[in-house]
């Protein structure tokens, strides 16, 4: 692989998106919700199944109960929804790189639009996806499940948390989407 290559490849991945709701995206998406994922999230759940009892004798029946509780844990399953929510747009910026396309060049001609335009409707698919089966996994609400005695209040504000973040960032797809149109329909300027 040559130098030129490299460069080329390596300036794509980091590169700023194309649009300026697409870099509020990747500030917001990069900065703050991996923040509250990585650093609160684990403050607030931390390792559950060690606190987790059903028959505080058998502890094979505590990580079944545990496991039949949570299928997956959120820590995991956010982690799983950040770096696949992340493909889309590392894919359009692979191209990108390896076909040697300037940041100014991303929107100006309709394949690279098309296709980037691809990236973030399949970026709202995929955090939909992931609302519904965080809804389906996780619900709304920690309550007080097998016998506990107290509620999970900062278990189901961080729940509500990441469903805001989840909303967030589909809209801020849209308006992606609209800010592109915006553009090649001449209403909004070029940078």
């Amino acid at each position: 692989m040559s130098a030129n290559y490299m460069r080329s490849f390596s300036e794509g991945c980091v590169s700023t998106p194309p649009t300026v709701i697409g870099q509020f995206h990747t500030l917001f998406f990069g900065s703050v919700r991996m923040f509250f994922l990585g650093v609160l999230g684990f403050a607030v759940y931390g390792n559950e199944a060690l606190h987790f009892s059903c028959d505080p004798d058998k502890r094979e029946v505590n990580l079944f109960c545990y496991n039949q509780f949570r299928p997956i844990t959120p820590q995991v399953f956010w982690a799983l929804q950040l770096v696949i929510v992340l493909v889309p747009g590392a894919f359009f910026h692979l191209y990108a790189a390896c076909k040697s396309i300037k940041q100014e060049d991303n929107l100006q001609q309709s394949f690279y639009t098309l296709f980037y335009i691809f990236s973030v409707f399949l970026r709202i698919i995929l955090e939909a996806v992931a609302f519904w089966l965080q809804i389906q996994l996780f619900g709304f609400r920690v309550n007080a499940i097998y016998m506990c005695d107290v509620g999970h209040f900062e278990k189901t504000i961080f729940l509500i948390a990441m469903y805001t973040f989840t909303v967030i960032t589909v809209v801020l797809c849209v308006a992606e989407i609209f800010e592109i149109s915006c553009r090649r329909l001449g209403f909004l300027k070029t940078r």
